[in-house]
Parts: structure tokens; C-alpha cells; sequence
């Protein structure tokens, strides 16, 4: 069974059987739908204290709460397992074989959770999974621990393919980190409340800058490639915010009902106003003006035009042509908000998302650990790669969002239909019940796969 000093009292333990399910609201003749294994300790795991060697990475951007993660992974095979052995992989999964391992206690972590990016340094790119998966089977490594966004999980069920595929005895737990919140079936990562809270020291310095001038625009570009959740979050919570533009929703600058129609009534009206953009957003637009490029970075992401800057020329050529005065000031806090420290609810988060990494490690379960429902869950690595999560503008958030700023949708008849086409494709009408004696056959393979094997 094992050696475990977690547990003392029965009810810790969290049963093989409980499930976490993917959708809470159905209908009522829906099928079972997709669950989940509940995360949590098992009265049975599949390792040995004094055979564990554990190893930790985190890849791509910085993401408030790396940190803490590292340190609770670290603190929590100690404390809860008395995993003694523990690695730190440099500067993200090129360090697997071209760094070298850092061996890490609670002692040397103990104070990391207070400041912002990863101890561990980090990098994009650098996957190479047989040579990850040599090296981990060279060094002895039993437990894996990647921390990263949707590229990184990715590549993190590459190398739980690989070690299958090799019959080792190796648990793969992935913490997924995404500063943009576009991890699918999870409710949210981690690190953006801290970064939504951040953004808003940002668009209240723009407020002020908007509200000293005559006919002063503040202009704030966030965080959000293709999802534009700070954004919009940072605008619901703001309250100063006249007009917040993400990737997910189209708009256009000229003409009626247009964004210049709309910048013009506003400072009519209010002599002042604060604009909040996702760096995704409206990048169709800039490149009928400016040639795209092509180039990707090192994750494989094309690299975005500035929307910000070029809404601030736009923006002055127009009431320049209206001979009207006006003055814009641009603020592009992004790393600002990736580089802080997390704050207390992420901080706790984090807590739980890496103790739940452990459990199901220790168990021999390799996943994505996430909260799904508001449970903690461990999540086949395919499910949380094969789709990204973005804002739906059909949906009731961003209707308060837009009752909110007083904005117009900037949408023409024909982006709301795509809308409501997608949501419709992405929602299927329910399946008719199925017979009583296949309901147990309708758990997702994360809840009946075996004990060594994805989940």
C-alpha cells in the first residue's frame, strides 16, 4: 500500500469511487456527462516514501503564484509523504537535459512564495521528449511535476505517452498556469486574481491621467492573446471604464455605431474616458493598415501587432480631422502584472491545486489537477489541450459587462449569429437517457482508467 504519514483520520481520505462532474447545469432527461476523478489523499498509494524522486519544472511566461506552487510541491512531499528527495529542473523543459538539477528542501523554499516569477527560472519552447524521458529514466525520477500553460501540458502528455509507451513506473501531474485564464474545463488558474487586481491599479492611473485633461482619454492594454478575461473582469471591477474591447468580440472603428463614433459622444458627454484592450483584440483590423507578420515565438504563438499603440494613432488622427482637442495617454502594464507576487486567494489556491498534485501522484494517477465546479480534479492532459477557453458574448457576463460600461456591442447582426452558431455546436441538445445498465459505463476515462495510468 504504501507509506503515507498524511493520515491519521478515516475521513481525510477521498473514495476511488467519488467523481467531480464537468457541467452542473443540465437538463433533466440529460445523460451522465463527462466526470472527473475527485482530487484528494487515497488510503492506498503506489509509492514507497524512501523510493520517491520527485522533480519539479515550470515553463513558459511568469504568472503571479509560480512560487507558491513550487514551495507547497516541495513542502507537501515533505511534510505530508516524507519525500526526502526532490529536484528543481532549470529554465523549463530544456533544462531536463541541458541544465542541471537543483535538489530542493522545504528550508531552501521556505520564504519563495513572496516574491513574483519562478525560482526555477524558466523558457518557451525546448521540448524534446525523448530526451526528456531518457533523462528522467536515467536520473531515476518517479514523480514529475510541470507546471505550464496548454503548449506546456501538451508536451507534458507527450511525455506521459512516452513513458507508457516504456512500461516505467512514472506519475506525470500537471499544474496547468495560464495568466489569460483560456484553460479549458477548469473554472480558473491561477495567479489571475492577482493579476486582475493588479490591472487595476493600471486603469485607475489612467482614470486619473483621463479625468486631469480636457477631452483626456486613458488608454490601458492588457493581457489576453486569445482570451480576454482580465480584461474583462478588470472593467467589471473597475467601474471607471467606458469601453473594453477583447479578442472575442468584433468591432470596427468607422462609421456609425462604430468605435471613433462612440470615443467622439463619450467625451462630449463626460469630457473623459478610460478604454480597456486586450492585446488579441482587433488584430484583423490593424493588419488591413499594417502588413502581419508571420513570425512565431518560441511556443508557436504568432506574434501580435500593438493594438494599443495603433488605437492611440488612430484615435488622435481622427479627432485631429475633427480639429477637435484632445489628449490620449497609453498604458501597457503587461509584465508588470505577470512579474508580482500572488495575493492571499491565489495564494491559497495554489496551496490546494499543488497538494492535489501530490495526492494523485502519490496515488500513481498522471492528469492535469484543476478545479472543476468548484471541486478540485484530476483531468485527462487531452481534455484541457484540445480547446481553449475564451469569453462568450452571448453568455450573461459579458451583458453586465456591457450594462456596465454603457458601450454598444460594436457587433453587426451577422457576428452575433456566428456567436450563436458556435454556442449552439459547443452546447449539442442532450442524448436520450441511456439504459439503466450502461449509466456505469458512462464515466469519462478520467474516472475509470487504471491506477498507473492517465486519468
Amino acid at each position: 500500500t504504501g507509506t503515507s504519514v498524511l493520515i491519521c483520520i478515516r475521513q481525510y481520505f477521498v473514495d476511488e469511487d467519488d467523481t467531480v462532474p464537468q457541467k452542473v447545469v443540465v437538463q433533466k432527461n440529460s445523460r451522465r456527462g463527462v466526470h472527473f476523478r475527485r482530487a484528494g489523499p487515497r488510503q492506498r498509494v503506489n509509492f514507497e516514501s524512501d523510493e520517491v524522486k520527485a522533480c519539479i519544472v515550470s515553463c513558459g511566461g511568469l504568472c503571479p503564484g509560480l512560487n507558491t506552487v513550487i514551495r507547497e510541491l516541495v513542502c507537501g512531499l515533505a511534510h505530508m509523504y516524507n519525500v526526502n528527495n526532490i529536484f528543481g529542473i532549470q529554465n523549463g523543459y530544456k533544462g531536463f537535459y541541458s541544465s542541471n538539477y537543483v535538489a530542493i528542501t522545504p528550508k531552501t523554499v521556505n520564504d519563495i512564495h513572496k516574491r513574483g516569477g519562478t525560482v526555477l527560472g524558466t523558457s518557451r519552447g525546448g521540448h524534446d521528449t525523448k530526451k526528456i524521458v531518457d533523462n528522467i529514466q536515467d536520473r531515476g525520477i518517479n514523480q514529475v511535476y510541470i507546471i505550464g500553460g496548454d503548449g506546456t501540458q501538451k508536451g507534458a502528455y507527450e511525455i506521459y505517452k512516452e513513458i507508457r509507451k516504456r512500461g516505467l513506473k512514472v506519475a506525470v501531474a500537471g499544474v496547468p498556469k495560464t495568466i489569460d485564464n483560456d484553460i479549458a474545463i477548469i473554472d480558473k488558474s491561477f495567479g489571475f486574481d492577482s493579476a486582475v487586481e493588479e490591472a487595476q491599479r493600471a486603469i485607475n492611473s489612467a482614470h486619473v491621467e483621463a479625468c486631469s485633461a480636457e477631452n483626456g482619454i486613458g488608454l490601458v492594454k492588457l493581457m489576453g492573446r486569445y482570451s480576454g478575461f482580465i480584461a474583462m473582469y478588470a472593467t467589471l471591477a473597475s467601474r471607471d471604464v467606458d469601453c473594453c474591447l477583447i479578442p472575442e468580440s468584433p468591432f470596427y472603428m468607422d462609421g456609425e455605431g462604430g468605435l471613433l463614433q462612440y470615443v467622439e459622444r463619450r467625451l462630449k458627454e463626460n469630457k473623459h474616458m478610460v478604454i480597456v484592450v486586450a492585446e488579441g483584440a482587433g488584430q484583423d483590423i490593424i493588419a488591413k493598415s499594417i502588413p502581419a507578420s508571420d513570425q512565431l515565438d518560441a511556443s508557436g504563438n504568432k506574434l501580435l501587432l500593438d493594438i494599443g499603440l495603433w488605437l492611440t494613432h488612430k484615435i488622435k488622427d481622427h479627432f485631429k480631422s475633427k480639429k477637435m482637442e484632445m489628449t490620449i495617454k497609453y498604458i501597457d502594464p503587461t509584465y508588470m502584472i505577470r512579474a508580482i507576487p500572488s495575493n492571499a486567494a491565489d495564494n491559497v489556491y495554489c496551496t490546494l491545486l499543488a497538494h492535489s498534485a501530490i495526492h494523485g501522484a502519490m496515488a500513481g494517477y498522471s492528469f492535469t489537477v484543476g478545479m472543476v465546479n468548484g471541486r478540485h480534479a484530476y483531468i485527462p492532459f487531452y481534455r484541457v489541450t484540445s480547446t481553449r477557453n475564451k469569453v462568450k458574448i452571448t453568455d450573461r457576463m459579458w451583458a453586465r459587462l456591457l450594462s456596465s460600461t454603457n458601450q454598444p456591442s460594436f457587433l453587426r447582426q451577422k457576428d452575433i449569429d456566428e456567436a450563436r452558431e458556435a454556442d449552439r455546436l459547443t452546447n449539442k441538445p442532450p442524448l436520450p437517457p441511456v439504459a439503466n445498465q450502461n449509466v456505469a459505463k458512462a464515466f469519462d476515462q478520467s474516472a475509470s482508467a487504471s491506477s498507473n495510468g492517465e486519468i
